[in-house]
């Protein structure tokens, strides 16, 4: 591995540490335990785990470093006459927060770096999206709004791009739903005729780890005090059963882990404790359940409905 990726590694294990203080003093009483861990083939890692507090019932701030043979599912991602070297090195944040009340959205955000062999290839990817219960307009115009901000300081062209490529990828096939709300992905973002050098995509990179947790902290103050029926929580574990299906079917980061012989707690703490799987359910017309169905697919303008 390069003397910059283990800088790059640096500062992804210290932005675990601010988010984990971020997120402690957001929930009021809950704390993460840390388990270190290390992978068989090379490297490890450090997995904070948050359940049962105050806000958050279930959430997970995974920090990794691993290195080794690149697997060949990995090798076969190089260019069309060359595969990618037989070793790598990787490294990330990866965060999955499942909270209590079912008006506070599920967050996701990674990370990552990825090189092989010298370093001669590598690559960034990552992004944040949000998974609402409920899905509340003025949230989500603010959610996107901030990552709009954080990708304008950048590239202009950011935004839009990485905003469609999130709504392509977090999209339930099967069910022909969005996720969530979406957010922005990226992924495979390298030094070429379209991409600025490395110094600026790693700025970049920084900036969207640092934009997760003042966004989410805000989300939770607003909604975390409002009061729920039994109806709103079985709707939350259905759309949490949405979630698992994602997860398991379509995650290339679940992938990755799995197939790089991950510590699979570490891989798998994405899932919530609690999710529902009901035959056929279908939500009473005009109902709030079925408000946020329709709000559930791509290509929603989030930025444009602040004016509207």
């Amino acid at each position: 591995m390069t003397k910059s990726a283990l800088e790059i590694s640096e500062w992804f294990r210290g932005l675990q540490d601010r988010i984990t203080t971020a997120l402690e003093k957001a929930d009021g009483y809950g704390k993460f335990r840390e388990d270190l861990w290390e992978r068989e083939g090379g490297g490890g890692g450090r997995s904070r785990i948050m359940e049962n507090g105050k806000v958050i019932e279930k959430g997970g701030v995974n920090y990794s470093a691993v290195f080794g043979n690149t697997p060949d599912f990995l090798r076969k991602q190089g260019s069309e006459d060359q595969m990618l070297e037989e070793s790598f090195f990787a490294t990330g944040v990866s965060i999955v927060i499942h909270p209590c009340n079912p008006f506070v959205p599920i967050i996701h955000m990674n990370v990552r770096y990825f090189e092989s062999g010298d370093g001669s290839s590598w690559w960034f990817g990552g992004g944040i999206d949000l998974t609402p219960h409920y899905v509340i307009p003025e949230d989500a115009v603010f959610f996107h709004q901030s990552l709009k901000t954080t990708c304008d300081r950048h590239d202009k062209q950011y935004y839009p791009k990485f905003k469609t490529w999130a709504d392509d990828y977090f999209f339930i096939r099967h069910r022909q739903e969005m996720r969530g709300i979406g957010g922005i992905f990226f992924d495979h973002l390298k030094e070429d005729h379209t991409q600025p050098d490395k110094t600026a995509i790693w700025k970049f990179v920084q900036d969207v780890g640092n934009t997760f947790a003042p966004v989410y902290t805000a989300l939770i103050e607003k909604n975390k005090e409002k009061e729920y029926t039994e109806t709103e929580k079985k709707w939350q574990r259905l759309r949490r059963g949405r979630y698992v299906e994602f997860n398991l079917v379509y995650d290339r980061g679940t992938r990755f882990g799995l197939e790089t012989n991950g510590r699979t707690e570490s891989i798998l703490m994405s899932l919530p404790p609690i999710a529902e799987w009901i035959y056929d359910y279908k939500p009473e017309t005009e109902s709030t359940e079925q408000k946020t169905l329709n709000f559930l697919k791509k290509g929603i303008d989030w930025i444009e409905k602040r004016s509207t």
